[in-house]
């Protein structure tokens, strides 16, 4: 059997700097949305998400026209953790590279679907540190509330489809 394609999704500030770097098996690409899928091999701790367990899933949605990606979480027993949404100029996938720009505002959404928005100050910060432009602010918060929309109406992935892993 081939192995999966691995990807290396870089993080990056706004000034290009990588805030943060991992590996995950590329899954499949429906439409504009690439799946990739990830495992913990070691146990964090992480001052919004509590403890994450070794052995942890997350199922990464990376929208290739939408400023947001979406990670489902799944306890190592399978049963689903929570959802983590970033705020996020699009990704550009170049060979085994996926890059994508942070713009700092998340959401945390537990498996009942309630949520809290994150880092709000952070995002204020660097619009100012970075000098984020107005069209970016905008696609920001256009992006807050898709996401927001998209989690009250239990739109994919925030159903029951995310789960099983499938576009």
């Amino acid at each position: 059997m081939r192995e999966p394609r691995t990807i290396t999704v870089n993080a990056r500030k706004y000034d290009g700097a990588i805030h943060r770097t991992w590996k995950c098996a590329f899954v499949g690409e429906t439409g504009r949305v690439l799946e990739l899928d990830g495992v913990f091999a070691e146990t964090i701790v992480h001052g919004d998400l509590g403890t994450i367990a070794a052995g942890t899933h997350s199922r990464e949605y990376y929208w290739l026209d939408k400023c947001f990606s979406v990670f489902v979480f799944t306890e190592p027993d399978g049963r689903l953790r929570n959802y983590y949404c970033n705020i996020n100029l699009p990704p550009t996938l170049t060979g085994d590279v996926l890059d994508y720009t942070d713009l700092d505002i998340d959401i945390l959404v537990a498996a009942d679907l309630s949520y809290k928005i994150l880092d709000r100050e952070e995002y204020e910060e660097n619009t100012v540190k970075y000098g984020y432009p107005a069209d970016v602010l905008a696609k920001a918060e256009s992006a807050l509330a898709e996401l927001e929309r998209m989690i009250a109406a239990r739109e994919f992935p925030f159903n029951a489809a995310a789960t099983a892993g499938s576009v």
